[in-house]
């Protein structure tokens, strides 16, 4: 539950356990909003929708198609509260949206997927909701040109808040008809905040986008279908309709200047780009097992990066690297960290590093 609500100071405290949808309810009863648009991925493991929590997204840093713009849910992590694996009770960070002192646990806390400790409560920080929202759909473009125009926008002045490129096969299950009816792949961008603003924004892009890419169809989605098209790219809902809803999926993320190199080397499978190509989702027509030396290799191209299998066979999870290997170092590092918070490997044993 909310135990403690600022509007006027966008602060808001929770226990871990507080669902999303819950948080999402009464901030949005002040026109407030989680700025790092954490994704429902509960359909994905076959789990109701809505059912997400607070700690689950922060533990798992889990941020939506806002990120590349407002950062990820570790930077909206003000504080918290948690017990260690040696049974200690211990806090970091605070209320206030400045707060150096000491160490920066929140950022360690957020991804480490509860290895380190149980937290107990919450803090983050909240933004104003956008008055107004539109998304511009530019259909009919190969994957190099698709990600060539977010690059475009992302270099530009429009201020879009979302960037992303829809495979063909995944355009096709679209719900929202602008979106599915072209029959090919569409590259998404959202641009939102005042209505003066959107508007001038919107037009001018528009506008834009006639002149870069004079063959393509273009259109303009209002506040219903932006919000069902984004929340679509946000939960990877694309990668879970039609006949192949159980296939394997994986999520890399890697610098946006790389995202043709790593997909001349996965294109074996559905393909839909986040975070102006930063982030990949990736649903390969064959198994997990078949797919994973293309993943590695595909993040070696890139300067930096890594993949994470999200959904696979139990078999395939219990003999694969779920999460990215790392170099020696790094992982000595990471063990070293697990043994100060948890030295005897009573949380998530297994989980990110090898149990004792």
């Amino acid at each position: 539950g909310i135990s403690a609500y600022e509007p006027e100071e966008l602060v808001l405290t929770a226990g871990p356990g507080t669902p999303i949808s819950v948080i999402e309810a009464a901030i949005s009863e002040n026109k407030q909003m989680l700025a790092f648009e954490p994704p429902d991925l509960g359909p994905l493991y076959g789990r109701e929708a809505g059912s997400g929590t607070i700690g689950g997204a922060l533990g798992c840093n889990l941020s939506g198609p806002r990120r590349f713009a407002a950062g990820a849910a570790r930077d909206h992590l003000l504080g918290f509260s948690a017990v260690s694996g040696r049974g200690e009770v211990f806090k970091a960070g605070g209320r206030v949206v400045k707060n150096v002192t000491g160490y920066d646990l929140s950022k360690l806390m957020a991804g480490s997927f509860g290895t380190l400790a149980v937290m107990t409560e919450v803090t983050v920080r909240l933004v104003p909701a956008p008055e107004k929202v539109r998304t511009i759909l530019v259909a009919g473009l190969s994957s190099s040109a698709g990600l060539e125009i977010l690059a475009f926008v992302a270099a530009g002045d429009w201020a879009a808040s979302g960037l992303a490129f829809i495979g063909a096969e995944s355009a096709n299950k679209s719900g929202v008809e602008y979106v599915s009816s072209p029959g090919a792949a569409v590259a998404v961008i959202r641009i939102e905040g005042t209505s003066e603003s959107v508007l001038d924004r919107a037009s001018r892009l528009r506008h834009s986008l006639a002149a870069l890419a004079p063959d393509t169809a273009i259109e303009e989605l209002h506040r219903q279908n932006s919000s069902r098209l984004w929340q679509d790219i946000r939960d990877a809902a694309h990668l879970q309709a039609g006949d192949d809803a159980d296939r394997d999926i994986w999520r890399l993320s890697i610098p946006p200047a790389d995202a043709n190199l790593v997909t001349e080397i996965i294109d074996d499978g559905e393909l839909v780009y986040d975070w102006g190509g930063a982030l990949i989702w990736y649903a390969p027509k064959g198994g997990a097992a078949e797919s994973e030396s293309r993943v590695r290799a595909a993040i070696n191209k890139a300067a930096s990066g890594h993949a994470t299998l999200l959904r696979a066979s139990s078999e395939d999870r219990a003999k694969l690297s779920v999460f990215q290997p790392q170099p020696e170092p790094v992982e000595h590092l990471n063990r070293r960290i697990k043994d100060v918070f948890d030295p005897t490997g009573v949380l998530d044993p297994g989980r990110m590093i090898a149990a004792k």
